[in-house]
């Protein structure tokens, strides 16, 4: 019955995490907390494992649009392992409560970052340019 609830987390949260654009950690940890009973430190860790084909496809998938920056994408790549280090020692050294509220936190702040800026973009107007067909993949539309 667990690997069935972990499928169906993955499916769902992958399905979510592509339609809104969001990263599946996001999605991931709450699932894995609430539906598995994972604790906070395995739900995370999971889920950092679990992120990693789910990025290489999604990369994948938007570099084909020309949406990919390249640079970007290199340094933030290379400063990651720097910012995992440092916050696996953290989450092992700070009470579970901690980081389930700190986690809550962040859902909280991305809630609301992601109503402001609906709120804000003008209607047919998207941020990342004209909607393309996902038969299309030229980075021209």
């Amino acid at each position: 019955m667990n690997e069935l609830a972990a499928i169906a987390v993955g499916f769902a949260a992958g399905i979510v995490a592509g339609l809104m654009g969001v990263g599946g950690g996001i999605l991931f940890v709450p699932g894995l907390t609430l539906l598995l009973d994972q604790n906070q430190i395995h739900a995370e860790a999971t889920s950092l494992l679990a992120i990693i084909p789910v990025a290489a496809v999604g990369a994948w998938r938007q570099a084909g649009y020309g949406n990919v920056r390249l640079a970007d994408g290199i340094i933030v790549g290379l400063l990651s392992p720097v910012g995992v280090l440092a916050g696996a020692v953290i989450s092992n050294n700070v009470p579970q409560r901690a980081l389930e509220i700190g986690f809550a936190v962040l859902l909280v702040f991305v809630a609301i970052q992601l109503v402001r800026r609906a709120f804000t973009t003008p209607v047919g107007d998207t941020p990342r340019g004209p909607a393309r067909s996902l038969s299309d993949p030229r980075p021209d539309g």
